[in-house]
């Protein structure tokens, strides 16, 4: 079994590949202050848990915590004498990356582009709703051309009660009509179908410089992953693809790239 490892800001997602078919997805808390020690029991208990911790043979991780990075490395090393495959530098992804510092853009809009690329036809659109909403072209020879990075949904709502002294802590769900008629529904409107018009704008004008760039075909597909993508992408009004697994499939291809 192939264990891949997506470490964002908020979350940890662990997902199984036997045979190339993901059989299993955890979630985990990302929490820059636990120690390597103790992200070793949990990880043992997860794959306990789901009856996998002898079938573990390999392990391919993406992280935006830098401060997480080698914990979760190290306790794999320790627990099962496996060497992680990290993306970084000297890892191979298969993924051209054509913007001014390729070396800037990050494990995770590299693993988002490389499983999309494997998976959905080209030119295509990444919208990543995590801790941030990210934006990622990736043209039709496959090539990373770049991207737009905003305030995710949890981000926004935080700075938006922190910074307010009227507005409460609402449950960020989708209000029956953009036009609230009382402040919870007038925030969730704004949350929700802010959201959905911010993605739509982007993915439009996407969508146009794409092509002014030369594409000769229009974008293929726009695909959607991350915790908030089920709740945001109903309410696009572009057609979008939502794919919970696309960081984990991609990190299993950049696995098989570097399995030697």
């Amino acid at each position: 079994m192939i264990l891949t490892i997506d470490i964002g800001n908020t979350n940890i997602t662990l997902g199984g590949f036997l045979n190339e078919k993901l059989t299993f997805t955890s979630r985990m808390a990302t929490d820059k202050r636990r120690t390597k020690d103790q992200y070793a029991v949990e990880i043992s208990a997860i794959l306990k848990f789901y009856g996998v911790e002898k079938q573990i043979k390999s392990v391919c991780i993406s992280s935006v915590v830098p401060e997480i990075t080698d914990s979760f490395r190290l306790a794999f090393l320790e627990l099962y004498d496996i060497n992680a495959v990290v993306i970084g530098p000297g890892v191979k992804t298969g993924l051209n990356i054509k913007i001014d510092n390729p070396a800037t853009l990050g494990a995770d809009l590299v693993a988002g582009a490389v499983g999309a690329t494997a998976k959905y036809e080209t030119p295509l659109i990444i919208v990543d709703m995590g801790t941030a909403t990210t934006l990622s072209a990736v043209n039709k020879n496959g090539e990373f051309i770049g991207g737009a990075i905003a305030a995710g949904v949890g981000i926004t709502l935080s700075a938006l009660t922190a910074n307010t002294s009227l507005l409460p802590s609402i449950n960020v769900k989708a209000p029956k009509k953009a036009i609230g008629s009382n402040t919870v529904e007038c925030m969730q409107s704004g949350i929700i179908f802010g959201s959905a018009g911010m993605i739509d704008g982007l993915i439009d004008r996407f969508k146009d410089e794409m092509k002014a760039l030369g594409e000769s075909e229009e974008v293929k597909t726009v695909v959607a992953t991350g915790g908030r993508a089920e709740q945001i992408v109903p309410f696009c009004k572009n057609k979008i693809v939502t794919d919970n697994d696309l960081l984990l499939t991609g990190l299993l291809e950049i696995y098989k790239r570097n399995k030697n």
